[in-house]
């Protein structure tokens, strides 16, 4: 089953960190992507730049409209993801774990639903 692992962050805690959790971030995730990318469970995987430089789009009375930043109020952010596909919600949990950023932040385990087969 293809699971998402949404990294969550926030601007204050991000600017909290100190050196030595800085430098610990590339190599966990270097560790995390040679071990999902060796055991194939690796689907998609890929940061999100912040909410300022979001763009809201919504259709009204036929009309695109769009609005500036992000739609969710609050300082927690969707910063990064790693869709993987695994045997077990146990198993996108261990690997959400093995996120370093989960240290001082939160990782999200979502299921992802399947569409029809194509075909």
């Amino acid at each position: 089953m293809k699971y998402i692992l949404e990294i969550i962050l926030n601007p204050k805690t991000n600017a909290s960190l100190t050196e030595e959790q800085l430098a610990t971030i590339g190599p966990g995730h270097e560790k995390l992507i040679g071990i999902i990318s060796e055991s194939g469970e690796l689907v998609a995987m890929d940061g999100i730049a912040e909410p300022a430089k979001s763009t809201v789009v919504r259709v009204r009375d036929g009309k695109t409209v769009t609005s500036e930043g992000s739609l969710f109020e609050g300082e927690d952010y969707f910063g990064g993801y790693y869709i993987v596909d695994v045997a077990s919600q146990e198993r996108a949990v261990e690997l959400a774990a093995m996120i370093p950023d989960v240290h001082w932040s939160a990782v999200e385990v979502r299921p992802i639903l399947e569409g029809p087969e194509e075909g």
